[in-house]
C-alpha cells in the first residue's frame, strides 16, 4: 500500500497530529526536523501553522515538505518540550 497523510491537525508548538490512510495516527515533533534552507521558513511558528496536505504529505507554501514514511517514523519519537532554539 502507497503510505500517505488523510488528515492532520495543528495542535502546539511544533506538534502535529497526523493520521495516515493504513490507520496509523497520533502526534509527531517537528521542533528538531527544521534544518537547512527549504525548512528554516518553518522556525517561524505562525508559517509553521500554514501547513497543508498537499502530495499525500505535510507541505508549506514555500515548497518544503517531509515524506509520510519519515514522519510515520517519528510517531516511533516521543513528544517531548520543543527544541530550546524555538523559546
Amino acid at each position: 500500500m502507497f503510505l500517505h497523510v488523510e488528515d492532520a491537525k495543528y495542535l502546539r508548538d511544533y506538534v502535529i497530529w497526523i493520521r495516515f490512510n493504513d490507520g496509523t495516527e497520533g502526534e509527531i515533533d517537528l521542533s528538531y526536523e527544521l534544518e537547512g534552507p527549504v525548512f528554516e521558513p518553518l522556525n517561524n511558528i505562525e508559517f509553521f501553522k500554514k501547513f497543508k496536505i498537499h502530495c499525500n504529505t505535510l507541505s508549506w507554501e514555500n515548497g518544503a515538505d517531509f515524506a509520510p514514511e519519515f514522519l510515520k517514523e517519528l510517531l516511533s519519537q516521543p513528544v517531548t518540550p520543543s527544541n530550546p532554539k524555538h523559546k
